[in-house]
């Protein structure tokens, strides 16, 4: 493909809550087995895309732990490849990014270096399939300068937490607002951009000289009406990890039929680090409904409705029902939990009871596994 892609991978949300005080939302875990940043490089690989920088920020070291070998999406090569950008003091520079504008301009010399005359840019926190190739086609007819992928949402969807576009019948974009008071769209940008990389390397560069630092606010909102920018719609599975609600939906989407099937059983795929781990074990007393039990688990209790990620344990007549269990967590015998998420390395004690009544509850035990 004639284009390389930058993956903005730096960002923090508070209403991610307690989710995100260890991990970047980009490594949240999904699915059971995933990552949220492995969607979006998967379809750089699937696309073609063969040259791929992902700027890293807040909480950084689980996510750059991920990306420590770039053959699990098939970047392992001699031209191009996989490169993680972190900020870095120099003789010019000792600010982290304030901003994705910023983040890209203190990694100028990625797109000054490249060759190729398209860049995509994605975020690291969305969850979708998507051929990059058909919005650069898209590009290239419409003559754009910038390409945003969207999305029209139903009407009862919050959209003021998401930038929204106002097209003509061409699907020129007329007006941006990011996230507005009062929303004159239900149409909402997906955060995946195509532009081309001399237009981009400019347009940085001269946020840079003004200190601006804000990508959208200060390119997209800023250049609007001098460049010719365009909406791609896209029709299929978007979802983005912004909130505790948000992610807590994304993972029970995973459970119906059609959604698994959609993302892991139709060309093309979508790849992870593997970790050599047994298959889920369930003793004698197991009863498992309409969840995922991903490997190295080993239950005995009861799982409804839920998401159990790797290497947790699920003890004798548990009761796990509609709620996320992150990686390694130990469940103690005659625990109850319920429209919870359990953080990842958690040991909760027998007999405990957790239940989300008014929500989502986020379960955070940091108990000694192990007494002498």
């Amino acid at each position: 493909m004639r284009a390389i892609g930058i993956i903005l991978a730096g960002g923090n949300s508070r209403r991610m809550k307690e989710l995100t005080r260890k991990r970047a939302i980009s490594a949240m875990p999904v699915a059971g087995s995933y990552r949220s940043i492995d969607f979006a490089l998967s379809n750089m690989t699937n696309s073609h895309i063969q040259k791929v920088g992902v700027l890293t920020q807040y909480n950084a070291p689980s996510l750059n732990d991920h990306l420590s070998s770039s053959k699990w999406w098939d970047f392992g090569r001699k031209q191009g490849g996989l490169s993680v950008f972190t900020p870095t003091v120099t003789a010019d520079n000792n600010f982290w990014y304030r901003g994705t504008a910023d983040a890209m301009y203190q990694n100028l010399s990625f797109l000054k270096t490249s060759h190729e005359p398209y860049v995509v840019i994605t975020s690291g926190d969305c969850i979708y399939k998507l051929d990059y190739n058909k919005v650069l086609e898209y590009h290239i007819e419409k003559k754009a300068d910038v390409t945003i992928v969207c999305k029209d949402m139903p009407a009862d969807f919050c959209v003021e937490r998401y930038g929204t576009l106002v097209m003509d019948e061409d699907l020129r974009v007329e007006e941006f607002d990011e996230k507005p008071i009062v929303a004159r769209s239900n149409t909402i940008s997906c955060g995946i951009y195509v532009i081309r990389r001399r237009l981009l390397i400019e347009m940085i560069e001269r946020c840079a000289m003004e200190d601006r630092y804000d990508f959208v606010k200060d390119i997209l909102i800023r250049y609007k009406n001098q460049k010719r920018i365009y909406g791609y719609k896209l029709e299929d599975y978007w979802k983005n990890i912004a909130t505790v609600e948000d992610y807590f939906e994304a993972n029970m989407d995973f459970l119906k039929p059609e959604i698994r099937d959609y993302f892991f059983h139709q060309y093309p795929d979508i790849y992870s680090k593997v970790e050599d781990l047994p298959p889920a074990k369930y003793n004698v007393g197991a009863n498992v409904s309409n969840s995922l039990i991903s490997s190295g688990c080993i239950v005995n209790g009861t799982v409804e409705n839920s998401v159990v990620f790797k290497k947790s344990y699920i003890g004798n007549n548990c009761f796990i029902k509609n709620s996320i269990i992150l990686n390694d967590v130990y469940i103690g015998d005659n625990t109850h939990i319920e429209n919870c998420i359990v953080e990842s390395h958690d040991t909760i004690r027998a007999h405990s009871f957790y239940r989300g009544d008014d929500g989502i509850k986020i379960v955070i035990e940091k108990n000694e596994r192990y007494i002498l």
